[in-house]
C-alpha cells in the first residue's frame, strides 16, 4: 500500500475552505459537525481497530475527514451519504487529497436507514460519526442488515453512548441497550472533546464499540418477536413486567404466564433483564390457534 502524504486529511482550514467553495452550512436538522481534527479521526480509525484488509462502511462522511483517514488503513471504504451537496463533492477531494487510494473509494448517495446493499465486497467494519437525532436507528439498521460487520466503532452524544453500553439494573439501561446486545457486546471506547468539531456542539460525545458475538443469542424466537417484547416492557418501564407487557400478550394473566414460564419474576421491570430473558419470554408467548400460521410466516 503506497503511504499517504502528510497532508492528505483534513485540518481546520481545509474543511472550512471546503464547506465555503460548497456554500454548506452545517445544519442542526442533520446533525451536522464536522471532524475538524485529524488526530481525532486517526484516533478513531485505531480505537475502530481497522486493519488492512478490512472493508469499512461509513454512514454520514460529511466532508470526507474520517473517510480519508480510514482510506489510509482499510483495504476499502464505502460512504453512504444523504446530502446532495456532500455526496457530490465527497468523490473530489478523496481524488485530490489522496489520489493513490481513489480506486479503494465507493459512494452511495442515500439515506442510511434505506441502504439495503452495498457495491463491492461486503463490510467487515462500520466506522460512522452519527448524528446524534437517528444514531441509534441507523446502527441497528446497518447491523441488522450487514451480518458481515464484525466490529463497529461510532462516536455519538455521550449520553446515546451511555445508554448503547448500559448494563441490566442501570438507570439508562432501554430499548437501544437490549437491542445493541442482540447484536454485539457493547462498551464506551472513549470520549471525545467539543472542539474537535465545527461547529463546536453544545453536548458531549463518546465512542461506542460493538463487536458482534461469535454465537447468536439462542433462542426459537425471532428478532422481531424479540424485540416486540423489549419495546412494550420499556414503553411503560415504570410498570411491573406483568402490566407492562399485558397489551404484547393479550392480557396480564397470559403475560404473567409467558413470564413464568420463562423463569421471569412478573414484578421484575424491564430494565432489569439480560437479553438473553426477554428472548425467553418471547418463546414462551402463547399463540391463538388460528394465529400460529401468521406467526410463522411472519418469523426472520
Amino acid at each position: 500500500m503506497t503511504s499517504p502524504t502528510p497532508d492528505a486529511l483534513l485540518g481546520p482550514a481545509d474543511i472550512r475552505e471546503l464547506a465555503a467553495a460548497l456554500g454548506v452550512r452545517p445544519t442542526k436538522q442533520r446533525g451536522q459537525n464536522f471532524v475538524i481534527d485529524a488526530n481525532t479521526v486517526r484516533r478513531i480509525v485505531r480505537t475502530a481497530q481497522v486493519h488492512p484488509e478490512d472493508v469499512v462502511v461509513e454512514v454520514g462522511p460529511g466532508l470526507g475527514s474520517l473517510t480519508l483517514a480510514l482510506l489510509e488503513v482499510a483495504d476499502r471504504v464505502t460512504a453512504v451519504e444523504i446530502d446532495d451537496v456532500l455526496a457530490s463533492a465527497l468523490p473530489a477531494t478523496i481524488t485530490a487529497r489522496m489520489p493513490q487510494r481513489a480506486d479503494r473509494f465507493a459512494l452511495v448517495h442515500s439515506d442510511a436507514m434505506q441502504v439495503t446493499e452495498l457495491p463491492g465486497p461486503a463490510p467487515t467494519a462500520l466506522v460512522a460519526n452519527l448524528p446524534y437525532n437517528v444514531a441509534v436507528p441507523v446502527l441497528l439498521h446497518m447491523l441488522g442488515t450487514f451480518p458481515t460487520i464484525e466490529r463497529s466503532l461510532v462516536m455519538v452524544q455521550s449520553e446515546v453512548a451511555d445508554r448503547l453500553a448500559a448494563a441490566p439494573g442501570s438507570k439508562v439501561y432501554g430499548v437501544p441497550s437490549v437491542k445493541a446486545n442482540w447484536y454485539a457486546e457493547v462498551k464506551r471506547a472513549g470520549a471525545i472533546g467539543r472542539n474537535v468539531f465545527w461547529p463546536a456542539p453544545n453536548v458531549d460525545s463518546g465512542l461506542v464499540s460493538l463487536v458482534r458475538r461469535a454465537e447468536p443469542v439462542k433462542t426459537t424466537a425471532s428478532r422481531r418477536e424479540v424485540f416486540a417484547v423489549v419495546d412494550a416492557a420499556f414503553a411503560q418501564r415504570r410498570k411491573t413486567l406483568r402490566a407492562a407487557l399485558a397489551g404484547w400478550a393479550g392480557s396480564a394473566a397470559a403475560a404473567e404466564a409467558a413470564l413464568v414460564a420463562a423463569g421471569v419474576s412478573p414484578q421484575a421491570r424491564g430494565e432489569a433483564l439480560t437479553v438473553e430473558e426477554f428472548a425467553r419470554i418471547a418463546e414462551n408467548k402463547q399463540h391463538e390457534p388460528e394465529h400460529e400460521q401468521h406467526q410463522e410466516k411472519d418469523s426472520e
